[in-house]
């Protein structure tokens, strides 16, 4: 599927799916090629309000949705999936919901859907961390399908399902350029960080790759799937003499890597981090479910990339 077909040259539709999830346009190796260079993800949607807003309403609207998965996961170089960590849960078409939290979607390239929500108002939490009784707010939602439930009247409860869409379409901004890969222990392997710093002294934006980020989040005797994590980045500096890039990132979440990628309990967490090109990563992470955040450093293989 080119750009030709939908929308500008910036974005391009690599794959769509129909609201059986069965592919009807591009490809999922399409998807993860894309997402492996860098490509940042939006995911475009089509529904009814009164089948997944208000199903007491008699308003049968089509609504169209695209969502910014700007925080995306290559997982054994062949699965994408893609999570939204700066959304404000709303409540259409009026406002905000009941309650402040972040609404921390995601979705996997076969459609699989899944949603954590810590919440930020500092109600009472005396919920149990473990598996939960299926939830019944979409008892009446057909076209949803519940396929787990975790952490009930906790702080942070989450659940993996599929909303039946009318389609989905997976789109890419596929501009991003690689320009320094490096090992854990800062070692390059292609590019140079002066090409990094050339092209951030004339305002590109930085975006970075790190690989097994997320490794310590696997509690099961088997090792983590291999993995790579794309982060955008904000604030970036560079140390002219030691010739150190650093960078602090936009807010991410983290979560255990799987095929397809959910939520269970205890296997996610959210925050900032640092990354340094000498394979230096700090991190500042939140426990979703008490809100304390504890300070974390390693060493990663990374990729950066300008645009």
């Amino acid at each position: 599927m080119s750009d030709e077909s939908y929308g500008s040259a910036a974005w391009t539709c690599v794959l769509e799916r129909d609201s059986g999830r069965s592919i009807v346009a591009g490809s999922e190796a399409a998807l993860c090629d894309a997402v492996r260079r860098g490509a940042d993800l939006r995911i475009y949607t089509e529904f009814r309000h009164n089948e997944h807003i208000d199903v007491n309403s008699d308003n049968a609207e089509l609504i169209r949705e695209t969502a910014d998965f700007r925080v995306t996961y290559l997982v054994d170089d062949r699965w994408v999936a893609g999570i939204i960590p700066l959304r404000q849960p709303i409540s259409l078409p009026d406002g905000f919901g009941p309650r402040p939290s972040m609404s921390f979607f995601m979705y996997n390239q076969n459609g699989q859907q899944a949603i954590a929500r810590p919440y930020l108002d500092g109600g009472e939490a005396p919920g149990t961390l473990g598996p939960s009784p299926p939830g019944d707010d979409f008892v009446a939602m057909p076209r949803y399908h519940q396929q787990d439930n975790w952490d009930a009247g906790t702080n942070a409860p989450s659940s993996n399902f599929v909303y039946d869409f009318d389609l989905y379409r997976f789109w890419v901004h596929d501009e991003w350029r690689e320009v320094l890969s490096h090992a854990a222990d800062g070692a390059v392997e292609s590019g140079s960080v002066a090409d990094l710093t050339d092209a951030f002294a004339r305002g590109c934006e930085v975006k970075v790759g790190i690989h097994g980020l997320c490794a310590d989040l696997v509690k099961d005797p088997a090792p983590a799937l291999t993995h790579e994590v794309f982060v955008h980045m904000g604030s970036c500096y560079y140390y002219t003499e030691s010739q150190l890039f650093l960078a602090a990132s936009h807010p991410m979440v983290r979560n255990r890597p799987a095929i397809p990628m959910r939520y269970v309990s205890q296997g996610w967490d959210f925050g900032w981090l640092m990354p340094r090109t000498d394979g230096f990563v700090a991190g500042l992470l939140y426990d979703p479910y008490s809100l304390k955040y504890r300070r974390t450093e390693g060493c990663y293989a990374m990729r950066w990339f300008i645009r």
